[in-house]
């Protein structure tokens, strides 16, 4: 279980860095992460880092391919640890 919570740690800050990444890109023209990097980062375990960085960096907020999916993912995963947890005690 240890080894699921360092997981979700650095899943979360990377999906956080790439969306704060992705806005300076943005920002300075150049070279962009694509959008299915970001939602796949969300996907895999790192929706509250994504989400975190939406909000905080005002990045892609009015897609709803994420203003939508990214929160959907949050509550799948959250569902998913519920079950989980309750499986395992």
């Amino acid at each position: 279980m240890r080894y699921v919570m360092y997981y979700l740690i650095i899943i979360n800050i990377t999906a956080w860095l790439a969306y704060g990444l992705d806005k300076w890109k943005a920002k300075a023209g150049k070279w962009r992460i694509p959008e299915r990097t970001l939602l796949f980062l969300a996907l895999i375990g790192g929706a509250v880092g994504a989400l975190a960085g939406m909000f905080l960096f005002h990045h892609k907020t009015k897609k709803p391919k994420f203003y939508i999916g990214v929160p959907v993912m949050l509550v799948l995963h959250c569902l998913l640890i519920v079950g989980a947890v309750s499986w395992f005690l």
